[in-house]
């Protein structure tokens, strides 16, 4: 298998942490449905291939996101009490509690930066999101269960347009106040530019949030993705959301294409010697297989080199 030229750019960090989403927000905008058992298998080959988290699926309600219906059921052959974490989304309460009758030990909420997309994908408004998730947090935390927070539409909106970075930061630091430890800032429609990642990751800190509570999800709509990861990597940032093979998107964002691919993130990385512990050939086969369960290619420029042929 080819593999880049390591080049080590000492300013970069030593190592950093992939949370590969494949499984949840990468499936979830499937429209047909994928059986249980090639899920499973699907989430048991991406921690084969050395990812150290992986997000396996959501407690959402099935009318929503009917692709992922078979949460609990999923859950329920997981090794929830291994070595890598299998953290699942929980939009409310009533999620809260599905997924605490499952035994997980991670959970993550999803909140949104402007109006308009908290009406469309929380049917609430911009404040109430948050009296909404505060129980959840609590609850959660309360049950010894580690909390993530996701941010979406940080880097703009396609209904509202720019989204003014105090207002991320506003948004974010409420998340984790409530407790969160990690919060994912996410580039849902994949607009933003790498110094806009710069200004953004640099607001934060002035307003005292180490970069060790920051990960970055970025969406390669415009193909800045890798172009993003890198300045966030130069700014000093450790962990980065992946989905496997490039999969997903957002069911209430029509411009949200396809997440950030794994494979081409660990592509990137290999090339700076910056460790994260996954085995490429591997990974990529996987994202292969699943292209093939899919019945159409992999979006993932490193999956096709790879496997081509």
């Amino acid at each position: 298998m080819s593999l880049p030229s390591v080049h080590r750019d000492p300013a970069l960090p030593e190592r950093v942490t992939i949370y590969e989403v494949g499984a949840r927000d990468g499936l979830q905008n499937e429209s047909g449905v994928i059986p249980l058992d090639t899920k499973l298998a699907f989430v048991e080959r991406l921690t084969a291939a050395g990812l150290p988290v992986v997000e396996a699926t959501s407690f959402v309600h099935p009318r929503w996101v009917p692709q992922l219906a078979d949460a609990a059921d999923l859950v329920a052959r997981l090794d929830l009490h291994g070595p890598v974490p299998y953290p699942v989304l929980v939009p409310n309460e009533r999620g809260l509690d599905r997924a605490l009758e499952s035994g997980v030990t991670h959970v993550a909420v999803f909140a949104s930066a402007t109006e308009t997309f908290a009406a469309k994908n929380l049917n609430s408004t911009y404040e109430s999101q948050f009296a909404m998730f505060e129980p959840v947090v609590r609850r959660a935390l309360d049950a010894g269960v580690k909390v993530r927070a996701y941010l979406s539409m940080c880097f703009g909106d396609p209904w509202e347009g720019e989204v003014a970075v105090d207002r991320v930061v506003t948004a974010g630091r409420r998340l984790l106040d409530m407790g969160a430890y990690e919060l994912s800032l996410g580039d849902t429609i994949g607009v933003g530019t790498a110094h806009h990642v710069e200004v953004l990751l640099d607001a934060f800190a002035e307003a005292g949030v180490g970069l060790d509570q920051i990960a970055l999800h970025f969406h390669d709509t415009y193909g800045q993705a890798l172009a993003n990861t890198y300045a966030a990597l130069r700014r000093g940032v450790t962990t980065f959301d992946a989905s496997a093979g490039g999969l997903g998107g957002c069911p209430y964002a029509k411009s949200a294409t396809g997440n950030l691919a794994t494979e081409d993130l660990v592509w990137m990385l290999d090339g700076l010697g910056v460790a994260h512990g996954v085995d490429l050939s591997a990974l990529a086969q996987t994202s292969a297989w699943m292209a093939e369960q899919l019945g159409r290619p992999s979006p993932s420029a490193v999956v096709r080199a790879l496997t081509a042929g």
